[in-house]
């Protein structure tokens, strides 16, 4: 694409209101898929889901802490894992700004991995990071949402993830694809976010990262709403400014880091 350059203000006036009727379309297009997902089915949930948070063990009606919603952000940090994936740090590096006001709008929010919540902690220190985070160590929550998988479904292509089934992979590359990212060799892409956390593609990619909405309904919990790869795109709060820069994301690989390791490589 070739970019015009030396236009006057006049041209360029005239092509950003052309833009702005596209992104006006945009907005009102995204109002009208919101309100699709809040009016998708309930589910109701019986299961009797157990965590372990700062204030003890705990059920998934706790998490909503007395609100009639909940959000949950699964976290990729498994029990093997010595640091959360730096992915997933990225979009969290947003959360403390906005929690508090989400559960101070009748919206609990809380952040779900299987490390062990001692992990969790740590990490949580190192990140400088306030939201509230449970362990799910033990339960079948993360399985159950669709973020956990295992070595034989990675093998026998048994995993569905973003609501389609992939295609079974040989170790040792099982597991390699997330999301669009497809890796051949520990050196790709995912290979290089794998090693960050101190694993290998196939245990780093039995967790997956999604969003799952939950609401309270006289005294029953329904989950209402879950997504997952791209469709966390709006989450990652420095894509929504790199959208707006210039050169746009340009990108050509993995090139963010946990905030604390900027210029330390």
């Amino acid at each position: 694409m070739t970019i015009a350059l030396n236009a006057t203000r006049q041209e360029w006036l005239a092509a950003r209101l052309d833009l702005l009727e596209e992104e006006k379309e945009l907005t009102r297009r995204s109002d009208a898929l919101a309100a699709k997902r809040q009016q998708l089915p309930r589910v109701r949930i019986d299961k009797q889901y157990r965590f372990d948070t700062e204030g003890g063990d705990a059920s998934l009606k706790d998490l909503f802490g007395g609100r009639s919603q909940l959000l949950v952000y699964h976290f990729m940090f498994g029990p093997d894992y010595s640091v959360g994936c730096p992915s997933c740090s990225t979009i969290a590096d947003g959360f403390n700004g906005f929690f508090v006001h989400l559960q101070n709008h009748d919206v609990a929010f809380t952040v779900v991995s299987r490390a062990p919540l001692e992990k969790l902690q740590a990490f949580k220190r190192r990140m400088d990071w306030s939201f509230p985070w449970a362990s799910s160590a033990g339960s079948d929550f993360n399985a159950d949402f669709s973020v956990l998988f295992t070595p034989e479904q990675q093998r026998a292509g048994g995993i569905e993830y973003n609501y389609r089934r992939e295609p079974p992979a040989p170790e040792p590359l099982a597991g390699k694809t997330v999301g669009e990212w497809q890796s051949r060799d520990d050196e790709g892409p995912v290979g290089q976010i794998a090693a960050m956390t101190g694993t290998d593609v196939p245990t780093y990619t039995r967790d997956r990262p999604g969003v799952s909405a939950f609401e309270l309904i006289d005294g029953a919990v329904y989950h209402s709403y879950s997504t997952y790869a791209r469709g966390l795109d709006g989450m990652w709060g420095m894509y929504q400014w790199l959208d707006r820069a210039p050169k746009g994301r340009n990108e050509t690989g993995i090139w963010w880091r946990h905030h604390d390791r900027y210029g330390t490589e």
